[in-house]
């Protein structure tokens, strides 16, 4: 599996594309202008797969500028969970509230579930439901290579804020203590803000996670 990871947007907001064999999987499609559709458009091509699935962590204004584009590009639907489907339909108010533009997202061809498995290539990952940061928020998670894909729920540092629609602070702790950090201290965390990190690091220095008892 090889994962490469662009910071996109005026938002800084991470993109990832991971393939493994001839199979490539884009994660929020963050991309926002013609030079950085171009960089994934062009790494895909060097990489000589084929992206199968366009999938998003959650539907938030950042996370899905490049998706029509790409949806377009790759001649692929993109990939929900369904409590996202309004911020979908919402996308070019969400746009106007930051004063930029969107070409708004195609329609999701399937939406997501807690629980299920993603395939590719040789890649399984079983699918999360965390939701806090917004109502259908997921996680990927990689039993195999110790890797998930969280989103905006947890950070190096932080969490995801919860002051936007549907947030919840009870409801994103929850889901970081019940669904993430039982994974174990030696997974690696890609966000979809700033650096990597691990649940371990994470559980020691995160302000939001040292010191307190999991959730119950």
């Amino acid at each position: 599996m090889i994962i490469k990871s662009f910071s996109f947007n005026p938002f800084a907001t991470n993109c990832y594309v991971v393939t493994s064999g001839d199979e490539t999987v884009v994660i929020d499609p963050s991309c926002h202008d013609e030079s950085e559709f171009q960089a994934v458009k062009d790494y895909v091509s060097e990489q000589d797969s084929q992206v199968t699935r366009i999938l998003l962590t959650h539907a938030h204004i950042d996370h899905i500028f490049g998706c029509a584009d790409l949806s377009r590009a790759f001649g692929v639907g993109i990939e929900v969970h369904a409590s996202e489907s309004i911020l979908l339909e919402r996308s070019e108010m969400q746009a106007q509230m930051f004063g930029i533009k969107i070409d708004p997202p195609p329609s999701p061809v399937r939406f997501i579930e807690a629980g299920e498995k993603i395939e590719f290539g040789s890649v399984v990952w079983d699918v999360r439901h965390t939701p806090g940061h917004s109502p259908g928020s997921v996680t990927f998670v990689d039993p195999q290579a110790k890797i998930m894909f969280s989103g905006d729920v947890l950070f190096a540092g932080s969490i995801g804020r919860t002051d936007l629609w549907k947030g919840s602070l009870p409801e994103l702790m929850q889901s970081i203590f019940q669904q993430l950090v039982p994974l174990g201290d030696e997974y690696r965390v890609l966000s979809g803000h700033g650096p990597e990190t691990t649940i371990g690091r994470e559980r020691v220095s995160n302000p939001f996670l040292a010191g307190h008892l999991p959730i119950e």
